[in-house]
């Protein structure tokens, strides 16, 4: 199975993970209504269309404000390409989450 977000770039905000407690559990790990999108665990590998996922030890915002930096990450571009054609398109992710 590919990785998840929080299994790819060892943030630890992943329930029971060591910065959960910190920061609280991270959105994309949590959010079960994303489950087995782009074969990820709850919003593993959709994390970009997640309010409130941990970037570069800032916590981000909202899609809207995220995107730019999401879409010149290395996470989001192995999904991409590990997903190919069959990767679900962002604005499915969201009206899912709606």
């Amino acid at each position: 199975m590919p990785k998840n977000c929080w299994e790819y770039k060892l943030c630890g905000r992943q329930p029971g993970g060591p910065k959960a407690n910190e920061y609280g559990p991270c959105p994309a790990a949590t959010e079960v209504r994303a489950d087995g999108l782009n074969q990820g665990k709850n919003a593993g590998r959709c994390c970009w269309a997640i309010a409130g996922t941990l970037c570069k030890g800032d916590i981000q915002g909202i899609f809207a404000q995220k995107m730019g930096n999401c879409m010149q990450c290395d996470f989001y571009n192995l999904v991409g390409q590990e997903q190919g054609r069959a990767a679900v398109k962002t604005r499915d992710v969201l009206s899912k989450l709606n």
